[in-house]
């Protein structure tokens, strides 16, 4: 007798796992990774002091409505707390959201080189994915709406997107905002917002606290440099939050993410050093890379993307084996839909004289 082995839900085989960047080269080789967009720095001083404090509570279960926590991304952004959810990363929040607001039938909209975490919950829950194309590597809005149906129930929009590291202006978010159904969520996804230092930008605070039917979600993993603690946040309507405040795991957030993330977002000296030395080593490192012939797509971001030919001795996937073997690591973006392009995160001082000076020899003929 042969039995029936257990079924997932529809659309679950459908979904290609999220790789993520590499982190380590043969043994004898120590890595500059640049495939993730770590900072350089490392958390605040501050941070890594309330992480070592909490080992003098382990035993006991951590605060589960994270109120220290909120209180202080309140109080550094001017928020109401009872209006923002913490989670394990922004991707648990994506991911509580679309279980929350998708199922069978349904269909959510993403852009064409955005965030491969979109299309896996949006499967995950049964809907499906609706890919609007971009111009020029850029969020066409118009596009967007243009793919909006009677069926179409929440729009994820990378701002600024990963890995092309352009931006849409406020004004256009606020346009595409205004042009979508009312039951339509529109959910900003802003990892990236601390670096952008534009007068048209804007994270999506004002929206959200403006209309009913807009998050924004946010991460401790960049600028702040704790990716390995698993901390990000979500500002909500608060009919949204009462949602996830129903679904979320009851202790979401471990005693050191709580404490650490406390104190990280509260020294702002920190973030604003960070953000200074991005500045000026972006355009650096794509000035640098423009000059040998490699057209570099203008990013508001920590990371650049760079474009080869796509075919001969000085491919993406040539330029990728040759920087490893100068224990540089950067990232593929092949599965972006970009096979002729690497991501290459702004590292340290030295790490970008390095991937500058292994491309140069690159593009020279020393491969």
């Amino acid at each position: 007798m042969t039995l029936a082995a257990p079924q997932p839900k529809p659309g679950i085989l459908e979904i290609d796992p999220y790789v993520p960047g590499e982190s380590s080269l043969p043994a004898g080789i120590k890595p500059i990774k640049l495939s993730s967009n770590e900072t350089p720095f490392g958390p605040s001083p501050k941070a890594v002091e309330a992480y070592r404090a909490a080992d003098a509570a382990l035993e006991r279960y951590p605060d589960g409505a994270a109120t220290k926590l909120r209180e202080a991304i309140a109080r550094r952004y001017g928020l109401n707390p009872a209006r923002i959810i913490c989670g394990a990363g922004s991707d648990e929040l994506l991911t509580m959201l679309a279980h929350a607001y998708l199922g069978e039938g349904d269909e959510a909209i993403y852009t064409q080189h955005g965030f491969l975490l979109y299309r896996i919950i949006i499967l995950a829950n049964g809907a499906t994915p609706v890919v609007a194309p971009e111009t020029g590597l850029r969020t066409d809005i118009d596009a967007i709406l243009n793919r909006v149906t009677e069926r179409t129930k929440m729009v994820f929009l990378a701002n600024p997107n990963n890995p092309t590291g352009t931006y849409v202006s406020f004004d256009e978010i606020r346009s595409l905002r205004a042009q979508l159904p009312p039951h339509v969520l529109l959910v900003l996804d802003a990892a990236y917002a601390e670096y952008v230092r534009r007068n048209d930008y804007e994270a999506g605070i004002e929206l959200v606290a403006t209309t009913h039917n807009t998050v924004m979600t946010r991460t401790f993993s960049k600028i702040h440099g704790l990716a390995g603690l698993r901390i990000g946040w979500a500002y909500c309507p608060e009919a949204v939050a009462d949602v996830l405040n129903r679904i979320r795991g009851p202790f979401n957030l471990s005693v050191p993410s709580l404490l650490a993330g406390a104190a990280a977002i509260e020294d702002s000296a920190h973030e604003e050093m960070s953000v200074a030395h991005n500045e000026h080593w972006l355009a650096w490192l794509t000035g640098e890379i423009a000059a040998l012939g490699l057209k570099v797509t203008p990013s508001v971001a920590n990371f650049i993307l760079v474009h080869f030919p796509n075919e001969g001795a000085r491919t993406a996937n040539e330029a990728d084996r040759y920087l490893k073997q100068r224990g540089i690591i950067v990232r593929k973006v092949a599965s972006y839909g970009l096979p002729d392009c690497l991501r290459i995160t702004i590292g340290s001082v030295d790490d970008n004289r390095a991937v500058a000076a292994a491309l140069t020899d690159f593009m020279a003929g020393s491969a």
